[in-house]
């Protein structure tokens, strides 16, 4: 089985993500919930059940890191020599062709991606659109709202 790569960036910010959740919110959930066991019938608590569900999520997502920091791969793509070719890590300058606007991405692991920091995932569509590509090169790719026109107009490893 081949280990997912992450970012080292990406490894310590999920760490620190997984010691709060540990550490802070579980707590904090825990009284939620034994307060609110203290007011009474369960069965029409929604203070109860809402705590309990909080208490669900928070449990989800700590597992869900451990799992993924436990088995990937971490990578310091400041130490990747691969120039102006676009691998896993780099951080593109693209232009759309069509409206010439300008967007910036990092090619980071699945767990770690989080697009509203342009942090896109290794798996996505543009992301494979671009591994192996060069700066100055074009491509396109097929976006949820049609087909996409980009011009790499930067590559650097930070």
């Amino acid at each position: 089985m081949s280990r997912a790569p992450i970012t080292k960036a990406g490894s310590e910010r999920l760490r620190a993500e997984l010691e709060r959740l540990k550490t802070v919110e579980r707590p904090r959930i825990i009284a939620a919930v034994a307060e609110a066991r203290a007011h009474g019938d369960l069965k029409e608590n929604a203070e109860y059940h809402a705590a309990r569900e909080q208490h669900g999520f928070n449990e989800g997502r700590i597992a869900e890191l451990e799992a993924g920091l436990s088995t990937a791969e971490v990578i310091d793509v400041t130490r990747l020599a691969a120039g102006s070719r676009v691998v896993f890590g780099a951080t593109v300058d693209l232009e759309d062709e069509d409206s010439g606007d300008a967007v910036t991405y990092q090619i980071v692991g699945d767990l770690e991606a989080d697009i509203k920091q342009r942090l896109i995932a290794v798996s996505s569509p543009i992301a494979r659109a671009l591994i192996g590509k060069s700066e100055g090169d074009s491509f396109e790719f097929t976006a949820p709202n049609g087909v996409k026109h980009y011009e790499i107009t930067g590559v650097r490893y930070e």
